[in-house]
């Protein structure tokens, strides 16, 4: 995080912001109050740094640096809406400093709101071209989005600072391949197989290549190399479960899952794949479980609740099916899977007036979406939870 490249900055900031203030025992003890609260928030002690920020607000409102890190205290608690409140603050008493808005973009991206996080990193950018971080996760949010020509932009340009980063080189390529950039395509492949030996690393990057090409036998042969080298390697068996689930082989997808629940067990998608692999074996008490697994962990799962309406549906549990339906719908509107589910659930019920407008939407929406691949049913992210994971700086 780049919270502490920023505390000095932004405390030498709001001392020099502190108008109110007259020279003597008061600016000396919020200057002792706000550098405690910053040493406690170097520590990790969340609690003290909360309550000497907070004391240091309370006493001077439009102190910018007492708002952003009380809006990085939050963020480490994965308290979001708070968090954005107090760095919208700091925003705004302190716009010339990009990193407010990185910190902005990171609240949105740790929640998987993509879309969101692309205008913050894209300020943060312009205002400070040199940030990497900002530049390479703006990259990654026009990636997961699918707007590949944009990711090219964004990316090719650190090329020389990411030149050994396995997993930069392989969204570039993957990415250029999207936008119709040959030339940039060959270059990152080229050099990510230079680099990347005979790694289990570089043949689990060489595996998900093949599987967003849907060359799932090459995936799985990628895969398999890099299982061998690296039983444990985070995220190798997730991607061959993905391959397997592309060939209907559902027994191995559901086999590679579970392998990488125990490598990787907070990893939400992992436990929606997983239910998905035991829904279409016909095992619905485990695919159910593993649902609401994925959804306790992801709140923002549409393809688990999804997954959960379906099963409610065929367990004639109605008004369940249709919460689910519910909460997949305020993530994903435009779904049109969603929406025709919802009126087959309503025919269901005898509800006929609701279960037409449900099914006029789907149709509607899916007339909208004929020239076009629908969105994941997620309404935007990545089935890719390795990269969606903050990269370090």
């Amino acid at each position: 995080m780049l919270v502490f490249a920023l505390l000095l900055a932004l405390h030498t900031l709001s001392l020099g912001a502190a108008g109110n203030l007259t020279p003597g025992a008061q600016s000396s003890s919020v200057r002792d109050i706000y550098l405690s609260g910053e040493k406690a928030l170097q520590a990790g002690d969340l609690k003290s740094a909360e309550k000497a920020f907070r004391e240091v607000r309370a006493r001077q409102p439009q102190d910018p640096g007492a708002n952003a890190n009380l809006g990085v205290v939050y963020m480490r608690r994965q308290q979001w809406s708070l968090a954005l409140r107090y760095l919208k603050a700091a925003e705004r008493l302190a716009p010339s400093l990009g990193g407010i808005r990185l910190n902005i973009g990171l609240v949105y991206y740790r929640q998987a709101q993509y879309s969101a996080a692309i205008a913050p990193f894209a300020a943060a950018v312009h205002q400070e071209p040199k940030l990497l971080q900002a530049r390479y996760l703006l990259g990654l949010c026009y990636f997961f989005t699918g707007d590949y020509a944009r990711t090219v932009a964004t990316l090719d340009p650190v090329w020389a600072q990411e030149t050994y980063n396995l997993n930069y080189l392989y969204v570039l390529g993957i990415a250029a391949h999207n936008a119709k950039r040959p030339e940039v395509e060959q270059r990152a492949l080229g050099r990510l197989v230079e680099i990347g030996g005979n790694t289990p690393e570089f043949h689990l990057i060489m595996g998900k290549a093949h599987l967003n090409r849907q060359e799932d036998d090459e995936a799985i042969q990628e895969l398999n190399q890099a299982a061998q080298g690296d039983p444990k390697l985070p995220f190798v068996h997730y991607n061959l479960g993905m391959a397997y689930m592309h060939k209907q082989q559902y027994d191995n997808a559901r086999n590679e899952f579970l392998k990488d629940i125990a490598v990787e067990p907070d990893v939400a998608l992992n436990y929606d794949q997983l239910g998905h692999a035991y829904e279409s074996l016909g095992q619905d008490e485990p695919a159910e479980q593993n649902f609401q697994q994925a959804v306790k962990l992801d709140p923002k799962l549409a393809s688990s609740y999804m997954g959960l309406a379906k099963i409610y549906q065929k367990q004639e549990k109605y008004p369940q099916a249709l919460q689910a339906l519910n909460a997949a719908q305020k993530l994903a509107p435009k779904a049109a899977r969603i929406h025709y589910l919802k009126g087959q659930v309503f025919r269901r019920m005898g509800k006929l007036q609701q279960a037409k407008l449900e099914l006029d939407t789907a149709t509607r929406l899916m007339n909208a979406m004929r020239n076009k691949r629908e969105q994941q049913l997620s309404g935007e992210g990545t089935a890719d939870p390795q990269l969606a994971k903050e990269p370090p700086q």
